[in-house]
């Protein structure tokens, strides 16, 4: 099993080869302009099971309990997050309120405060942004950070351990100011900081080196690298291509097995990664809707609509390898009157069952299907990064 890097390791100084000029980033104060020459330093932070964390901190009696933040299990619903107590249980996001009762019977079921995730979600943010870094905001609960800037050392491995006490202090500030526990992973990119946050949660901090992170790397299942989904590793698990090592040592070329995809992949495999933070416009939403030829309320013929949609959702967010913390359905009647109800899971959504199991729960509980339907949607929103699902070393 890899180790993360030793965090306690001293702080070199500020190497005196670097003199960097000052400018502004919209809301986050001064960052230093960097030489073309600058070591990159990239954090991911991932707030902990953020939506049952909230409900333990505001009522006490659940802390140490099972919460599952959603639907009770009696009720036609779906689950919008889980504590680390319910997750042992095998209870995740989108999984029907029903069956994360009969996997964790001793489970208490929580109503989800969106607003209220929201407003802790802008206070964590703030407090982020105080840190002197660029951030990238990936959903309600995680965020890219950037403090190449004020971390320029002699090296990579230097300049990352530079941000080590940004990092402790930003996860105790968490903690004291909001009573909540943030994990943290640094690296010199997106990929390798995503893994690293991955690494020790809840409450961690993991640094991984830039002279480590083949080491690192090898041992972890495929489906740990960006943009490896279920398809994906199907196909590599069927090559025998089962670990980032395996990856690492494969003679062949992965575009015979994934496509173009494939170079980049072997790229990820080494931990090469040049995918910068996304600052400006970026895809928003997906989505789908089908005009009946005559009105209609049949439930098989409404069910296949949402099937066919889903998986046409399911198939743009493969290709986009993004996930979805936000699933909508729009209706319109014969009246033209039309209708939208959407709900977020704390975890994102990629899989087409997933997304059509969460829209058929809206249909049902918003009651929206009582007349005749003269159009049928299906859309997802919040789109980022989806998160690993299998990351236990091997």
């Amino acid at each position: 099993m890899p180790s993360p890097e030793d965090i306690n390791e001293e702080i070199p100084s500020p190497s005196k080869g670097i003199t960097p000029s000052t400018r502004h980033y919209s809301g986050l104060g001064p960052i230093l302009e960097m030489p073309s020459s600058a070591f990159r330093v990239i954090c991911h932070l991932d707030m902990d099971a953020f939506y049952a964390s909230i409900e333990q901190r505001d009522t006490p009696a659940l802390r140490g309990r099972p919460v599952i933040v959603g639907a009770p299990p009696t009720q036609r619903g779906v689950v919008c997050a889980a504590s680390y107590e319910a997750r042992k249980f095998g209870v995740r996001s989108a999984m029907p309120s029903a069956t994360a009762g009969r996997l964790c019977p001793k489970g208490v079921f929580v109503r989800p405060r969106m607003e209220r995730y929201s407003e802790e979600s802008r206070a964590i943010m703030r407090l982020v942004a105080e840190s002197g870094a660029i951030i990238e905001p990936m959903s309600i609960d995680e965020a890219y950070l950037d403090l190449s800037a004020p971390c320029q050392m002699e090296d990579a491995d230097a300049s990352l351990r530079a941000a080590l006490p940004v990092a402790r202090d930003l996860k105790q500030r968490i903690a004291s100011e909001r009573h909540l526990t943030a994990t943290i992973g640094i690296a010199a990119n997106k990929l390798l900081a995503k893994i690293a946050s991955d690494h020790q949660k809840p409450d961690g901090l993991t640094l991984i080196a830039e002279t480590k992170k083949t080491q690192f790397l090898r041992p972890l299942p495929v489906r740990a690298l960006f943009g490896v989904g279920k398809v994906t590793e199907q196909v590599l698990h069927q090559a025998g291509l089962r670990t980032v090592g395996d990856l690492q040592d494969y003679q062949g070329d992965l575009r015979a097995l994934v496509g173009s995809f494939g170079r980049k992949l072997k790229e990820f495999a080494f931990g090469q990664d040049d995918r910068p933070l996304e600052l400006g416009d970026e895809i928003k939403s997906i989505s789908g809707e089908e005009t009946f030829l005559r009105d209609t309320e049949d439930r098989r013929v409404l069910r296949a609509c949402l099937k066919t949609q889903a998986a046409d959702i399911a198939d743009k967010l493969r290709r986009r390898r993004l996930g979805a913390h936000t699933v909508q359905v729009k209706v319109r009647y014969g009246d033209f009157t039309t209708l939208s109800r959407q709900i977020s899971v704390e975890e994102p959504i990629t899989e087409a069952n997933e997304i059509y199991r969460v829209g058929c729960f809206l249909l049902g509980r918003e009651k929206l299907v009582n007349r005749p339907l003269r159009l049928l949607g299906l859309g997802v929103s919040n789109l980022h990064e989806p998160q690993a699902k299998q990351l236990a070393l091997l």
